[in-house]
């Protein structure tokens, strides 16, 4: 069976007054379905860019990409939009909510770009509000709601087109410990229901929280642990 993922010798280049500098070279790197994963490495290590890719947000300047055996590296702005629109779901420290639109309609967003009615998306939408404990928020809007809050909704709204893969990048960054660890709760808990997770993470207490951390320097992954 294929890998969910699988990163064949993927670099990312840039061009700075007219030098190449590499954000990651050559990386190979195969996740399995229902794997929890965290990626750290200092600043500058090339751990954002390398979940970025992984995410589709960002193009590897070479390499191959293949999800689930399909071979994306070559799709096209469409395509790559369908798949984070449908088998991907987001999760940023700054969370990325509409200010003026309420808990309820941020989650419905993934759902209204993927064209499903309204009726549907309201249902679904205070379905994932009540799976995050926040079935009594359902229309506040962003400015009422703790930080701890605001990430929930925001694991709601991954969760609208129910993808497979979860990525999170430094999702506690932005609130305090205690509201860390429910967030990192509510991971852990997606995990065991089938969801793979893949999280950015400078904290170590957090990466704990993963069954497999990958270590990331200079554009290279320099450990890959696996807990037993």
């Amino acid at each position: 069976m294929s890998p969910l993922i699988k990163l064949d010798n993927i670099s990312k280049s840039y061009s700075v007054d007219a030098q190449e500098t590499y954000a990651l070279e050559a990386i190979s790197l195969t996740i399995d379905e229902g794997e929890f994963i965290a990626i750290m490495g200092p600043s500058g290590s090339g751990k954002t860019t390398l979940m970025q890719i992984i995410g589709v947000l960002d193009l590897p300047t070479s390499g191959k990409y293949f999800l689930k055996g399909t071979d994306i590296s070559s799709f096209s702005d469409n395509e790559l939009a369908d798949i984070r629109n449908k088998k991907i779901g987001f999760v940023f420290q700054a969370f990325h909510l509409l200010p003026r639109r309420s808990a309820l309609n941020n989650v419905c967003l993934p759902m209204t770009y993927a064209g499903i009615k309204r009726e549907e998306q309201e249902k679904r939408a205070q379905e994932l509000l009540s799976k995050v404990d926040l079935s009594n928020r359902v229309n506040f809007d962003p400015s009422q709601l703790s930080g701890g809050q605001k990430q929930r909704v925001a694991i709601a709204r991954a969760l609208a087109m129910n993808p497979k893969i979860i990525l999170a990048d430094e999702p506690t960054g932005n609130i305090s410990s205690v509201q860390g660890k429910e967030i990192m709760q509510y991971f852990t808990n997606l995990n065991k229901e089938g969801h793979t997770i893949i999280l950015v993470t400078h904290e170590e207490q957090i990466a704990n929280y993963a069954r497999r951390q990958i270590i990331i320097r200079d554009g290279n992954i320099i450990k890959d642990i696996k807990k037993s």
